[in-house]
């Protein structure tokens, strides 16, 4: 009974005695638990089951309940800081041995019973021995045996626990970045959607912020970018003298550090030249949206094709009216040979006639006269066509020149401009 008392009231000495106890067993738990395998939880299951049960019934013989569950919420404070520090320990090197999903809400109630039964077993041990010499030697030399025997399967389910904790807050993590990318994506969408409908405001007018919040979103990089450069450049040379100091004695290291300096040096170029060649790109890209739409390819294949068979048939046609006008020449050169033969008989005859007789001279003038009207006709209707040619190339020009649109605006400034150079150089002249 005194025993019981001692467990249910207990002092602040006897608190920090059983504290200091249950850290030993834990520190010598986690050092076993490198050397352990799966086993079997059985016995442990019985064991805590067992304690449980006798320390249940001793306190239901206790009529103030109260009290003691305040001094048991005492201990289980101190023992949930024990079990925050001995987990962090544990999971140093058992964080890789897990491959179930559990609730990781279990760690605490299960840490909490297996200590809470490693307690309660060393108090029905001192209770019993008040009464019973041989048979709480026995217990004693049982519970002494048998948490030696549960460290490695505490260990490995506290190991397990803690990688499908970690597992779950991974997990946890990745849902609730994927939940903030599809917030940010509906409220993309929202911004959209109330520009679409807002009948009070163009599409130019937001347009124009959404470009204002781009530019200002650039000119806040740049800020941070040069904010990190002034950061950094203190920091590196301060590295530098840093690693000089340290690889001084050592020529090896130097080189090696050297080569290292060379290749960090490469690799800031490389990176500039690539920052320069997105910007070459974007700046590109947006002088590309900016020009006009132009026909394709395709379009300008077929125009082509069009064209070589529009030109094929002009020769055809050129071939054929140069035939037409070599034939046409061929005859008029033969018209005009056989007109001249006989023109040069006929005159022949009618000049004998006329001297033979004066009243045929007459009829020999008229030959002349003739000879010479018809020469002067040809000439004319040559002279005609000539004209008739130069009449249509007239027209063509005049119907180019009337078809553009004359700036009235760039007359006038040219005017002036003439204007101006008269004037100069007529001061230029008076000078001279």
């Amino acid at each position: 009974m005194y025993c019981l008392r001692q467990f249910l009231y207990p002092s602040e000495e006897e608190l920090h005695k059983l504290v200091r106890f249950l850290v030993e067993k834990l520190s010598s738990s986690s050092e076993a638990v490198k050397f352990s395998g799966e086993r079997d939880v059985g016995p442990r299951l019985k064991f805590k089951e067992d304690n449980f049960g006798k320390v249940s019934e001793s306190v239901m013989k206790n009529a103030d309940n109260e009290e003691v569950d305040q001094n048991l919420q005492k201990v289980e404070a101190i023992l949930k800081d024990l079990r925050v520090d001995e987990l962090s320990e544990s999971s140093q090197f058992k964080a890789g041995d897990a491959t179930v999903v559990c609730d990781p809400l279990r760690v605490h109630d299960i840490l909490q019973d297996e200590l809470f039964s490693e307690s309660t077993a060393e108090f029905v041990d001192s209770s019993g021995a008040s009464g019973h010499e041989g048979t709480a030697h026995q217990k004693d030399e049982h519970v002494s045996t048998c948490p030696k025997e549960t460290n490695s399967k505490i260990q490995y389910e506290e190991g397990d626990l803690l990688c499908q904790e970690k597992a779950l807050k991974d997990e946890l993590r990745a849902n609730t970045l994927q939940m903030q990318h599809l917030e940010e994506e509906f409220e993309s969408w929202k911004a959209a959607a109330d520009m679409a409908f807002d009948e009070n405001h163009p599409m130019e007018f937001f347009l124009e912020q959404l470009n204002k919040r781009i530019d200002a979103k650039k000119h806040n990089i740049l800020e941070l970018e040069l904010q990190w450069d002034a950061v950094q450049k203190p920091i590196e040379e301060k590295k530098r003298s840093l690693e000089e100091h340290l690889y001084a004695n050592n020529p090896v290291a130097q080189e090696k550090l050297q080569k290292l300096r060379e290749i960090e040096l490469e690799m800031q170029l490389t990176s500039s030249e690539i920052r320069k060649r997105e910007e070459e790109h974007l700046k590109l890209a947006a002088d590309l949206k900016k020009q006009p739409e132009v026909a394709s390819r395709r379009s300008y294949i077929e125009q082509i094709k069009e064209i070589t068979k529009n030109s094929s048939k002009l020769d055809s046609d050129i071939e054929r009216i140069l035939r037409d006008t070599r034939t046409l020449q061929l005859e008029s050169n033969s018209i005009q040979e056989s007109l001249h033969r006989t023109y040069a008989v006929i005159d022949e005859i009618v000049f004998r006639e006329a001297k033979k007789n004066t009243d045929r001279g007459q009829a020999y003038r008229l030959l002349t006269s003739i000879h010479d009207s018809f020469e002067q006709i040809s000439e004319k209707i040559l002279t005609t066509d000539r004209i008739r040619r130069e009449i249509a190339d007239l027209e063509k020009k005049l119907a180019a020149v009337s078809s553009r649109s004359l700036n009235e605006d760039k007359l006038q400034v040219d005017v002036d401009a003439i204007m101006k150079e008269n004037e100069y150089l007529e001061q230029q002249i008076q000078y001279d």
